[in-house]
């Protein structure tokens, strides 16, 4: 990790560059998959399983019976694991489920809004070296409290042309209607656009390599919205003297292991801090089976030295990190003055471990710097608010004039009548 002490504000847009991915060299092989998918559908699917996936897929859907073979593969430790996972993450995206008030904004003039679930959801879920099932708990759940009519899922199958039983467990745990043997771009292009087997849905979610990060944003550009832009995993700590260093570097680690283009940063409060994480991370570094993953992501990864909690803030929100740790005394200071973050993590017994499996919040979050406008995966992703009014005759007396000079001041006669028309009505009675 490289060590910058006390950056000038000045400095901090170039110490603070994330790894920067080539989009553009990938997006001809992107776009030549979307094309093929749409023009051949299924067949263009089963092409890429044996390519990519090196598995040949006659069913691309997976059915009853493999679910119910994988559930039994499932070790009954892991299964528990998940229920209580999925039970938490239920229990906080429910609460998120509230009943919106309606407004007389003028006497005879009520208005309100409502959540209406997206119909159609697509989710994406990466299989590879590190099948996440647990991404599966984060975005099927919100989708089946909000209501969407039909969620679909696509991973990738391994070599056997199988899902890992894992992620099938978790779908019909949290009510997936459909699952696919698909992966990569070719997944995206076949939820976004249809095929014989896939009919399309209307909004996508979820991570993935570079291949499916470009692809997402291809196909929004066709009308599929997408839950937002995403990149290589990132967490930022913040540490004075009551940190244990232990803990920070098992969290800059966990961060590390994602992959080679993820990225961690220390923020050190205090210059002993600095030696004392460094030999941690190199110690508990030997240990890990993804050891070579996370040492290339360590190489573009910062240790920083500030002055004081005023320069860690402003370094915080202008990194606007996916995860954020806070272990520092003075948590309340932080919290109320950081204000770009995908997540929150509070004190030495908090792991941004806790977040991506089972204390509740979602771990689907905005990164590279897109936490500056962006939230996280909730239950409002899987829905949109229509707004409604309703105006009695009062109502229309009421705000009617006002309207009508509105309208006439934007040369907008039809709107005028609109109104006028109704008033004449009102007076005759």
């Amino acid at each position: 990790m490289q060590i910058i002490k006390y950056p000038k504000q000045k400095d901090l847009e170039k110490w603070l560059k994330r790894p920067s991915a080539d989009f553009a060299a990938i997006e001809k092989t992107v776009q030549q998959i979307l094309n093929e998918v749409k023009k051949n559908g299924d067949a263009a699917l089963r092409k890429y399983a044996l390519k990519f996936d090196k598995t040949t897929v006659k069913e691309l859907r997976v059915t009853e019976k493999e679910i119910k073979e994988a559930t039994g593969l499932v070790d009954k430790k892991l299964k528990n694991a998940i229920e209580v996972a999925y039970r938490n993450i239920k229990k906080f995206h429910r609460a998120q489920k509230l009943e919106e008030e309606k407004i007389e904004t003028t006497k005879g003039v009520v208005c309100w809004r409502e959540s209406k679930a997206v119909q159609n959801v697509g989710l994406y879920i990466p299989g590879g070296t590190a099948p996440l099932f647990s991404t599966v708990l984060m975005l099927a759940t919100p989708a089946s409290i909000a209501g969407c009519k039909r969620i679909v899922l696509c991973t990738p199958p391994n070599k056997e042309g199988k899902i890992h039983p894992a992620i099938l467990f978790a779908s019909q745990l949290c009510n997936v209607h459909e699952v696919y043997k698909v992966g990569g771009a070719q997944a995206i292009a076949a939820m976004a656009y249809g095929t014989e087997r896939i009919n399309k849905v209307d909004k996508l979610f979820g991570p993935g390599n570079q291949y499916v990060t470009v692809a997402k944003q291809m196909v929004q550009k066709d009308g599929v919205a997408i839950d937002m832009p995403a990149g290589p995993s990132e967490v930022l700590v913040v540490g004075d003297e009551s940190c244990e260093p232990s803990f920070v570097a098992a969290d800059l680690l966990s961060q590390a292991e994602h992959g080679p283009d993820s990225q961690v940063i220390f923020v050190a409060l205090k210059e002993g801090l600095i030696n004392r994480i460094q030999k941690e991370v190199e110690q508990q570094l030997k240990d890990l089976p993804r050891k070579e993953i996370a040492v290339k992501a360590l190489q573009h990864s910062k240790i920083i030295l500030v002055n004081d909690k005023s320069e860690a803030v402003d370094i915080i929100n202008q990194y606007a990190p996916e995860h954020l740790i806070l272990a520092v005394k003075d948590e309340k200071y932080f919290m109320k003055n950081v204000v770009n973050a995908g997540s929150v993590f509070i004190g030495n017994y908090t792991p941004e471990s806790a977040g991506d499996y089972a204390s509740g919040t979602n771990h689907t979050l905005p990164t590279n710097g897109y936490a500056r406008v962006y939230g996280g995966v909730s239950l409002d992703s899987f829905v949109k608010k229509i707004t409604y009014q309703k105006i009695s005759p009062k109502g229309i007396k009421n705000i009617g004039s006002v309207i009508e000079v509105m309208a006439a001041a934007e040369n907008l006669s039809a709107h005028k009548n609109a109104v006028s028309i109704r008033l004449k009505k009102l007076k005759k009675k």
